[in-house]
């Protein structure tokens, strides 16, 4: 099967979408980006290429007689499985690299100490790690890191109270084996990992409903397809770091007006918010680019912003949006500039404004950045399609709708949920046009 792949290098995150010669997505990859670009382009691709295997899984699965109707369920179990099996490589290579920073003379004056600890909270991690794939549980988030760091903290703190080990220490061991292994995708061979995950769904075939037989053969025959890498083209803020040649490259302005033209076909004005900047985009009936403005200059109105505000509150990113949404008022924020917002945030909680109140209104301060740079795009235009991060914190989307509402009147407003991809989506448009014209 011939597939194109389009890879957006953004400021946070690396995305990577899959697709066929018929434009139809097979599969989407995100991981975090990192100082090693080649190696975010490689996790963000395998990725992609994993929910690639999937895609064709449910088509080869929802065919099999039998399984049709339960397909859902053995999905399920044979992702999760598939998840718990990455998890635990790359567990084993955290651990092994651990061990080997641990030889290190400032680690190993612990002697043996040291190797206990260390095996023992990867003993736990490994005991804990079905449950955090079980039918049903949350996890922290989709990345490696951020799952086995928190345990590993965890438990390495409460081995440190028990034994001669400084919690710092272990913290300190964990942190610079992380970026070892984060830094290079699992070694395993991907067949072997959803061999092994098909295990796990042929011994609970009876309780699932289906028969060895019935699952056996199309998961196998979806392992087989081969995915010929055609043609890739690679967009982003990081994209002149990309391990590809120029006639590989496209502006991210270019992806993201096509990518958001395919996603909606009447759209005509895009504004996308990314960590690193803001962009404005106007597009033609074909989604080419007609004109467009944006701010890379400064972190206002950017995800970034967002970001530095959580740090200011002691917050999850992703907590900023469901809390300003409790707001009875919105808080009116004067200062343009981040480092002044984070001075002002402070200020108004000294004299008392509820802290749902203040974020409402930094959010509004965000959108009313990103409209005056629509304004000098071109303004809006019906239709309007608000891509990136910040399209899904709901009260920046809020704010957006109500400023439209105000200053153009009723517009068909589209967010689509994977808005995050859009850059790459045009990205891996622009490869299959370089060969199908």
């Amino acid at each position: 099967m011939r597939c194109f792949i389009g890879i957006d290098l953004g400021s946070t995150t690396t995305k990577a979408v899959l697709m066929d010669e018929n434009l139809d997505v097979l599969g989407r990859g995100i991981t975090n980006s990192r100082s090693n670009y080649d190696t975010a382009c490689a996790v963000a691709k395998q990725e992609a290429i994993i929910d690639t295997r999937f895609t064709l899984l449910r088509r080869n699965l929802g065919k099999a007689p039998g399984v049709a109707g339960k397909l859902d369920d053995v999905l399920g179990e044979l992702e999760r499985n598939f998840r718990l099996q990455q998890f635990l490589v790359q567990l084993a290579d955290l651990e092994k690299t651990c061990q080997e920073y641990a030889d290190e003379a400032r680690y190993a004056a612990y002697g043996s100490a040291m190797n206990d600890v260390l095996g023992e909270i990867f003993t736990r991690l490994r005991k804990e790690a079905p449950e955090m794939f079980a039918p049903g549980a949350k996890r922290k988030s989709d990345f490696f890191r951020d799952n086995a760091g928190s345990r590993y903290m965890s438990i390495a703190e409460d081995l440190a109270k028990q034994s001669a080990i400084p919690f710092d220490l272990l913290l300190n061991l964990y942190d610079k084996a992380i970026i070892e292994v984060e830094n290079r995708p699992p070694a395993e061979h991907l067949r072997a990992t959803f061999l092994r995950g098909l295990e796990g769904v042929l011994a609970r075939a009876p309780e699932l409903g289906v028969t060895a037989d019935m699952v056996a053969a199309p998961v196998h025959q979806a392992l087989d397809v081969e995915l010929e890498e055609t043609y890739v083209v690679g967009t982003g803020y990081g994209r002149v770091r990309l391990p590809f040649s120029k006639e590989h490259i496209r502006s991210e302005i270019l992806c993201h007006g096509l990518g958001a033209h395919l996603m909606y076909n009447g759209t005509r004005t895009v504004l996308d918010i990314g960590g690193q900047d803001t962009k404005a985009i106007q597009v033609d009936e074909k989604g080419i680019v007609e004109n467009f403005q944006m701010n890379d200059r400064c972190a206002a109105g950017c995800g970034r912003y967002l970001g530095y505000i959580a740090d200011e509150m002691n917050m999850g990113l992703h907590e900023l949006g469901p809390m300003a949404m409790k707001s009875t008022k919105s808080v009116r924020i004067n200062s343009t500039c981040t480092v002044f917002a984070g001075a002002e945030l402070r200020d108004r909680l000294a004299l008392g404004e509820a802290r749902e109140d203040i974020l409402a209104g930094l959010h509004r301060a965000i959108i009313l950045r990103a409209m005056s740079i629509i304004s000098r795009s071109g303004g809006i235009r019906d239709q309007f399609t608000f891509t990136g991060g910040v399209a899904k914190n709901e009260a920046a989307v809020r704010e957006l709708r109500k400023l439209i509402k105000e200053n153009y009147g009723d517009v068909t407003i589209n967010i689509n949920p994977d808005s995050i991809y859009t850059g790459a989506l045009g990205a891996a448009a622009f490869a299959q046009r370089a060969v199908i014209n």
